[in-house]
């Protein structure tokens, strides 16, 4: 069966700067408090022309345009959801060693408008159509299930940590729908999601799915991590609309956006093996 626990709310506002100029003057010297990137030209037309790409991409879509999309509408979400539970394990099995699992702003640095901490954390499976294998001989009946999944665009772990807040934005094309597979949710009203004026919140063992074009913001406002297997899959969509998210979607995959963030990841790989003492490191 299929639940949901929706209900309309205010919008809220963030006022990122005002955290980013707060506090005691100390500067950090990282990845993540450098500054936003220069994208090149083409991308920002792109950016600026993404309504009308969406609205080609909504009118020859398969599947609803509305921000919430019934889970049953992919037969694959239920064939996932009878194994949560050993997904779930996998997940579990990485929790004890968090500084090998990096912060999503490391990765992208687009996402460091939207989470100025290091508490959005992200193991990649798929990213944008290319696996990571690393990652996925690690989590192998996760990565097995997640292989199976038609028009498959993106697959990790998604860990908020505790008092974590993710500020409101919204995806960059109508073309992907968004899927979380509840794993550890805290039993709290604090730990939600807002989007499109409605708040949604996840249970475990049980698929939220969306379209993230429309303005989302996240809270974890408990003392427990919220973990989610985050699926992103492309729109069933015909017509010249599917031409279209085509297009959309190779643009994206070649962007700065992608290219940089698989880069960043290959570094976070290397640096922490590097890290990580070697067996005469351990003593006899």
């Amino acid at each position: 069966m299929v639940t949901y626990d929706v209900r309309l709310m205010r919008p809220g506002r963030v006022h990122l700067m005002q955290d980013l100029h707060s506090g005691d003057g100390r500067q950090e010297v990282q990845i993540g408090r450098s500054p936003l990137p220069r994208r090149p030209l083409v991308y920002r037309i792109g950016k600026k022309l993404r309504r009308q790409m969406d609205g080609v991409v909504a009118k020859g879509s398969l599947v609803s345009n509305d921000a919430f999309v019934d889970p049953r509408t992919f037969e694959w979400t239920g064939r996932l959801g009878i194994e949560w539970e050993a997904i779930r394990a996998e997940a579990q099995s990485l929790m004890p060693n968090l500084s090998g699992v990096p912060p999503l702003r490391h990765v992208s640095p687009d996402h460091r408008r939207i989470m100025l901490e290091d508490d959005w954390r992200t193991f990649f499976l798929w990213g944008y159509g290319y696996r990571v294998d690393e990652n996925c001989r690690r989590c192998p009946n996760t990565a097995a299930l997640v292989d199976t999944i038609p028009r498959l665009n993106s697959a990790f772990f998604s860990i908020l940590m505790p008092g974590s807040h993710i500020a409101s934005h919204r995806g960059p094309t109508k073309a992907l729908l968004t899927c979380h597979l509840g794993l550890m949710v805290p039993n709290d009203s604090g730990c939600r999601m807002q989007l499109d004026g409605a708040e949604a919140r996840w249970r475990e063992g049980e698929w939220l799915v969306f379209d993230d074009t429309y303005r989302h913001e996240v809270w974890n406002d408990t003392s427990e991590p919220r973990v989610v297997l985050l699926v992103q899959v492309r729109r069933p969509v015909h017509g010249i609309g599917r031409l279209m998210a085509g297009f959309v979607l190779g643009g994206i995959r070649l962007s700065p956006f992608v290219q940089e963030g698989r880069r960043n990841l290959a570094a976070w790989h290397a640096n922490t093996d590097a890290d990580e003492p070697s067996d005469t490191e351990h003593g006899p």
